[in-house]
């Protein structure tokens, strides 16, 4: 009861104060806007195309007295708010359909006035196979691909064929400290032809920085805020007018409609579909209130810890191969040696190459580095490359060789750009398919080399299997625009994500060699004799 009292208390409090305020000023005076107006433009009509071009696009105009936005509510599950009147949007039915838009508009104090419109439009775009793909023909969930590099990402949003966040890309499991970003579900339903979306966050919304004050936040950071954002929305496709060349897009734009989005806030709705399989899906956005970035993310139907990808090869056709069947010299139309030590070769190497420690012995390419004394130094080697001779862009590379062993070897089946020396190293691009140290027995090295990642912190990743010295093993590379694999007896232990700004977007030459010592190789046992890496095959599928 004495609650109860205390509420009537403060209510007739409350009432008091308002009654003083009304007495002693003059509330800002409330305006209805008037003579609200509105034009609309179906884009492509003509006398043969009545209802448009099929793009499904309508531009709209209001205007009205003493009205200060204008709000377009479309009868297919999305708005529009415009603060000059004017709102672009694409209907995509497929067919010619009538749409209801209801436009309010706003004046001050909150007044509004409201005009409906009626709208007939003419869509010819569909996309079923985006719709199998997102939804699995019935219902799918998404999440952040939280263990891949680039699951975030920012670039500029127009450019050349521009396709990539080339300012920042996180790492695997970098947002960690937000963890809301990484408990998203994103569900994507299929119901009579029409996709649903549910956003399933939690509670929690991971948000740009510039938008962290609308919701209560404050600071430089992205953060996680409470915005609960739970209910179906409607979703649209629609074509893609960004200009992206087609094999770096799928033509497709998700639109969520109710301001719905994609597990980061960025103050965007509409994604362009880069990349889509039963599995993985790669889109971007452009940021709400900074109309020049691009977003990036990458989602993927698993979630947990690291995320394991199915290896399936997309090249096939053998587009040329080294066999070593015969004996004798190496086929000068196809291998030069380079010799010397060439200061170290950039590596503060001990060996000097010549051409007699390569050979071809009982069907495999051998290799011998030995201890001995030539033209001033203690080691020889041999190193050989196809530069000028067999030079290729993507492939499946495969080598199915046996290692040598000793501290301080250092066998090297890898890649150069084609343009090197012209252009330097790191800038021309370094692909290793395999990298070995005896000094780290059976620990596979497959690695890249570019601006901003070579030397100790290229980008790469280490598999260790057993017997590399005494057993032949297949060492792989799969590399393509999108993606660069690294496998040992087809075991992927290494993904990079290519895009158009690396240097692995061109022809390439093969190199294979046997250093001793240097940065990689380290120390040398002082009783190493010889050893040798033996090369059964090398092949290029395309």
């Amino acid at each position: 009861m004495k609650n109860i009292k205390n509420i009537i208390f403060s209510l007739l409090l409350i009432s008091f104060s308002v009654s003083c305020v009304e007495d002693d000023y003059e509330l800002d005076k409330i305006i209805v806007p008037s003579n609200l107006e509105v034009s609309y433009e179906v884009v492509g009509q003509s006398a043969e195309m009545p209802d448009g071009d099929g793009s499904g696009i309508v531009n709209f105009t209001a205007s009205a007295n003493n009205a200060m936005t204008y709000k377009f509510v479309y009868s297919d599950g999305f708005t529009d708010v415009s603060s000059d009147g004017t709102a672009s949007h694409n209907f995509n039915k497929n067919g010619v359909n009538d749409y209801t838009v209801t436009v309010v508009a706003s004046g001050a104090g909150g007044a509004s006035s409201s005009k409906i419109t009626v709208v007939t439009v003419f869509s010819d775009f569909d996309d079923p196979e985006t719709k199998q793909l997102l939804t699995g023909g019935n219902s799918k969930t998404w999440y952040v691909a939280a263990s891949l590099p680039g699951h975030l990402g920012v670039g500029p949003s127009a450019g050349d064929g521009f396709d990539g966040p080339i300012y920042y890309a996180a790492a695997p499991f970098e947002k960690t400290g937000n963890p809301c970003f990484y408990n998203d579900e994103l569900t994507f339903s299929l119901e009579n032809d029409n996709i649903v979306y549910n956003h399933d966050n939690k509670g929690q919304t991971f948000f740009n920085a510039s938008y962290n004050s609308d919701f209560g936040g404050g600071g430089p950071d992205d953060q996680c805020l409470d915005l609960d954002v739970s209910g179906t929305k409607s979703v649209s496709l629609s074509p893609s007018t960004s200009g992206l060349p087609e094999d770096q897009t799928t033509g497709t734009v998700l639109n969520i409609s109710g301001g719905g989005f994609m597990s980061y806030y960025i103050g965007a709705s509409s994604y362009e579909i880069l990349s889509l399989s039963a599995n993985s899906m790669h889109v971007r956005a452009v940021m709400g209130n900074e109309p020049g970035l691009a977003w990036y993310l990458k989602f993927t139907t698993s979630q947990g810890e690291e995320e394991t990808e199915e290896f399936v090869s997309e090249f096939n056709d053998l587009f040329w191969e080294a066999d070593f069947n015969t004996d004798g010299p190496l086929d000068p139309d196809t291998w030069n040696f380079e010799t010397g030590n060439n200061d170290g070769w950039g590596n503060n190497e001990s060996q000097y190459y010549a051409d007699d420690n390569a050979v071809l012995e009982n069907g495999n390419l051998v290799i011998t580095a030995k201890a001995e004394s030539i033209n001033g130094f203690n080691y020889s080697s041999s190193r050989i490359t196809t530069k000028d001779k067999v030079e290729f862009k993507y492939g499946r590379i495969e080598a199915r060789a046996k290692l040598p062993q000793g501290n301080g070897t250092w066998p090297a089946i890898w890649m150069l750009g084609a343009t090197f020396p012209e252009e330097s190293w790191p800038g021309v691009g370094e692909i290793d398919i395999m990298e070995h140290a005896g000094n780290r027995q059976n620990e596979i090295h497959g690695t890249l080399h570019y601006p901003g990642n070579s030397g100790g912190d290229a980008d790469g990743d280490t598999k260790t299997i057993l017997n590399a010295s005494t057993e032949f093993h297949i060492y792989t590379v799969e590399w393509s625009a999108e993606r660069i694999w690294f496998l040992v007896d087809g075991d992927v232990y290494h993904t990079f994500e290519n895009n158009s700004t690396t240097p692995f977007n061109k022809d390439f030459f093969l190199i294979m060699n046997v250093a001793m010592g240097g940065t990689f190789g380290g120390s040398i046992d002082p009783a190493f004799s010889e050893s040798s890496m033996e090369v059964d095959y090398i092949r290029v599928y395309q």
